[in-house]
């Protein structure tokens, strides 16, 4: 079973917000996933990203692997990996 962190869209048409969340690769983007660890708003000025620290590194460890748009999100949060 191959975990990726990954974005889920929710929210209307061009009015785009996304939980990240960790799921099976096999699983459609909008699909069933193992567990939610933060969020991102690229509406607002400056974007706004909150995301569990502790909850990343765990799967970070456990052998998730991020996609680079997460990737690149938990960089700019503040959390290293």
């Amino acid at each position: 079973m191959a975990v990726k962190i990954r974005l889920k869209r929710i929210g209307a048409k061009k009015a785009p917000f996304y939980r990240i969340v960790v799921a099976d690769s096999r699983y459609p983007r909008n699909g069933r996933f193992i567990e939610e660890i933060g969020t991102y708003d690229p509406m607002k000025n400056p974007a706004e990203i909150k995301i569990d620290a502790e909850k990343v590194q765990t799967w970070l460890k456990n052998g998730a692997q991020p996609t680079d748009t997460v990737r690149a999100l938990i960089a700019k949060s503040g959390n290293q990996q």
